[in-house]
């Protein structure tokens, strides 16, 4: 019963922990699983299209996007969207760095 217990309470302090990496970009700060959801969105958006002078029609085909989590609604509004995605679609891309540091004391990315 007690080794049942002990395994619960560090799957549940382990669950805890991996929502505990933050990234800031400006003003703004999310979780690495919200910005590698961006990620994600960003590259379904982004299928077939290679252009970087894309960029800001993706921008707003990424901000216009329903799937789009809520809390990037201000980044959209923001004068510098486009940066501020494509930033976080690199860190979503390039997570390992966050998680490796998530132990270290960092306060994000």
């Amino acid at each position: 019963m007690k080794t049942t217990l002990s395994i619960t309470l560090l799957a549940l302090a382990a669950s805890l922990l991996c929502d505990a990496v933050q990234v800031k970009e400006g003003e703004f700060t999310f979780s690495l699983e919200s910005v590698k959801k961006l990620k994600d969105l960003m590259d379904k958006d982004l299928e077939g299209k290679q252009s970087p002078r894309l960029a800001k029609a993706s921008t707003a085909t990424v901000c216009s996007d329903p799937a789009l989590l809520p809390e990037f609604l201000p980044v959209c509004r923001s004068d510098r969207a486009g940066l501020s995605l494509s930033r976080l679609a690199f860190i979503g891309l390039n997570y390992d760095e966050c998680e490796i540091c998530m132990f270290a004391a960092c306060t994000g990315c």
